[in-house]
């Protein structure tokens, strides 16, 4: 018993000096994760999900997260488009590391790298697009940046950029009045247009249907004999039919004392 009090202390230690071997050489890797060992500062290799044990003292990991990255612009960008009109900007940026070790040894801090790469060719893209292109084809500049982005970050870094999204483009309240002014100039403009072909249509409606009464004289007997019709099923007047024989004597009549 006397010799178990004795080595008591030395257990002690010897426990203690275990946990400070085993405790750093012991790493759990999280199924989103990946680790880098570095041995000595020199790639050693990386480390799957699970239990992982590396030398203590020798070996360091650095965990790098693969999981989708969302950055979001804190505060509305100002930008001047290639047409010199200023518009203030919000932007979302997805991204995520497929290469683990190249976004630990080729870069400090990948984050923020591709968040002020993001950040640079935003300001550059907007910079070169003009306001139409901004408003009306989106798509486009949103592809346009996702491609510059992921050519600087791909390949270098590791990271891939799969998608950036421009949110929304506020415009100054004077442009905002000047486009209303040119929507509503346009909504004008095709109404015209709409208004004359319509007066064009019905013009040359008229002139076919004159064509048509000149070359048959009977024609016009059965119109006028259909208006009758029409405006005996009114009700609010007393209709006296005339021959249209009588009505041409009569207009021949009046016209002869005007010719001499």
């Amino acid at each position: 018993m006397a010799t178990l009090f004795r080595l008591l202390p030395w257990l002690g230690l010897g426990l203690v000096a275990a946990v400070a071997i085993l405790g750093p050489a012991i790493k759990i890797v999280a199924q989103w994760e990946r680790g880098v060992v570095l041995r000595f500062g020199k790639l050693a290799g990386i480390r799957n999900p699970g239990l992982n044990f590396i030398i203590p003292y020798v070996d360091r990991m650095i965990k790098v997260d693969l999981r989708t990255v969302t950055w979001a612009l804190k505060e509305r960008q100002e930008v001047i488009t290639r047409d010199n009109v200023t518009v203030h900007v919000d932007a979302v940026v997805y991204f995520n590391v497929f290469d683990p070790i190249k976004a630990v040894l080729n870069v400090e801090d990948y984050r923020t790298a591709t968040e002020q790469l993001a950040l640079t060719t935003l300001r550059s893209v907007l910079g070169q697009s003009d306001l139409d292109e901004l408003l009306a084809h989106r798509d486009r500049v949103n592809e346009r940046l996702r491609d510059i982005i992921d050519e600087h970050t791909e390949e270098p870094w590791g990271v891939r950029v799969s998608l950036v999204e421009v949110k929304d483009a506020l415009l100054p309240e004077g442009m905002q009045r000047a486009m209303a002014r040119q929507a509503e100039a346009e909504r004008e403009k095709r109404a015209k247009i709409i208004h004359a072909e319509g007066e064009y249509s019905a013009a040359e409606t008229l002139k076919q249907a004159a064509e048509i009464i000149a070359s048959q004289p009977v024609s016009l007997q059965l119109r006028y004999l259909q208006t009758l019709v029409e405006m005996s099923g009114e009700r609010n007047a007393t209709i006296i039919p005339l021959p249209l024989d009588l009505i041409g004597s009569i207009a021949q009549a009046l016209r002869a004392p005007a010719s001499e």
